[in-house]
């Protein structure tokens, strides 16, 4: 079978026309914006009462699964417990975390305030930090360091 050259031609501006139209659409704003992660900054007082500005904060722990490996965590909120509940106070909600001495198993007792006024004091469920960036760059400061975190 034989197809005439104006049908070939036909054809190949078609894919070029297909291709072109598919490289604009994937370059264009509304295909490649990120939904970025929404970021927190902090200003974290450490027991020796040194200040540090901090954002793009996590809480950060590593969970043990076994004597050589560790597998990493990065979390956005604040996992702490509740009498036997265990509770993920969500970074959006925070105003402030003030760090008191530890409770049961060395973790540390905290009182988290939240922007809605409410407040309560918890144990932390996980031994962590927190980990950030500031200006002179990555930190992190172990939970048990910390006497107030303030969010902005």
């Amino acid at each position: 079978m034989h197809t005439s050259p104006r049908t070939s031609r036909q054809a190949l501006f078609l894919i070029a026309g297909l291709f072109t139209f598919i490289l604009i659409g994937l370059s264009s704003p509304a295909f490649s914006q990120n939904k970025g992660e929404k970021t927190f900054a902090v200003v974290i007082t450490d027991s020796q009462g040194v200040e540090t500005e901090m954002r793009n904060v996590h809480f950060y722990w590593e969970e043990k699964v076994s004597e050589t490996a560790f597998v990493p965590h990065e979390l956005k909120h604040v996992p702490v417990k509740r009498g036997s509940a265990t509770v993920n106070v969500k970074f959006d909600g925070i105003k402030t975390i003030e760090v008191k001495s530890p409770g049961e198993k060395g973790l540390p007792l905290i009182v988290i305030s939240l922007a809605s006024g409410n407040s309560g004091e918890f144990t932390l469920a996980i031994p962590g930090s927190f980990k950030g960036l500031s200006d002179f760059g990555e930190t992190e400061l172990p939970a048990t360091a910390i006497r107030k975190i303030v969010f902005k």
